[in-house]
């Protein structure tokens, strides 16, 4: 018998759903259980300040918390340096703070605001003020990828075909196109989230549990023990099996 590792999709900014998630995890594995978050803490939701600092705070107390790395993620880390820096996978007219992105929402929960009237150096020198260093050493310390057993996890998806050590970053955290329509059998069930779904869903090679809480659906949570897999339910477990 093994222990159950649970897995968490993305957030995004929606701390009452985290907490309710957690405490769920807490009644089925105990409050030592293993959880790895797949990224997507910050943006859209209410509560980006929030989310971030249960998670820091949950692993600084010595939580067997695996915390991953999301896009939206890395933009808010690129957005606090120095300079702040645009990711070149974003459409030539959109930027973290665009409407579709939600660094707008980040940025107000740490009481900045943001006008689009304004200089974005100005938006920078008072979310440098305003957002902890902690909060951006969280952001900076996320790992990009958690193997366990024939399981992967990850935020977006990999490339197939490339071992892991030889992933790209860029597709760790942006992938859909090449991954989510590869149907092959890959060396571990993948699971992630980043491309968000109606539900949770198993597709036989990849699991994707954004079950689009950004959008206000229902926060997703799997259960991986001995070889079977849960969606983790309020009514407790419930088996997720293969679409087809």
């Amino acid at each position: 018998m093994t222990d159950p590792i649970y897995a968490i999709g993305d957030i995004h900014g929606q701390i009452d759903l985290l907490d309710d998630m957690l405490a769920r995890i807490e009644a089925d594995g105990g409050p030592n259980a293993k959880i790895v978050f797949l990224g997507d803490y910050v943006d859209r939701g209410p509560d980006s300040r929030g989310v971030i600092n249960r998670l820091r705070l949950g692993v600084d107390s010595g939580r067997n918390w695996i915390c991953l790395k999301g896009n939206h993620d890395r933009m808010f880390e690129w957005f606090m340096e120095d300079t702040p820096r645009h990711d070149p996978h974003l459409l030539v007219n959109f930027f973290w703070l665009h409407d579709r992105l939600g660094g707008v929402q980040t940025l107000e929960s740490y009481g900045v605001s943001v006008s689009m009237d304004e200089r974005l150096s100005s938006v920078h020198e008072r979310a440098k003020k305003a957002v902890p260093q902690t909060h951006v050493d969280f952001l900076k310390d996320l790992t990009l990828f958690h193997e366990q057993d024939d399981l992967l996890f990850v935020h977006a998806g990999i490339k197939p075909g490339v071992p892991l050590q030889a992933q790209k970053e860029h597709d760790l955290v942006w992938i859909r196109q090449g991954f989510i329509d590869d149907t092959t059998r890959h060396p571990w069930l993948v699971v992630h989230g980043h491309t968000a779904l109606e539900k949770a869903t198993h597709f036989g090679n990849r699991i994707d549990l954004d079950g689009g809480a950004a959008f206000g659906r229902p926060l997703c949570a799997a259960v991986f023990e001995n070889g079977k897999i849960w969606q983790l339910k309020p009514e407790g477990r419930v088996a997720l099996t293969p679409e087809n």
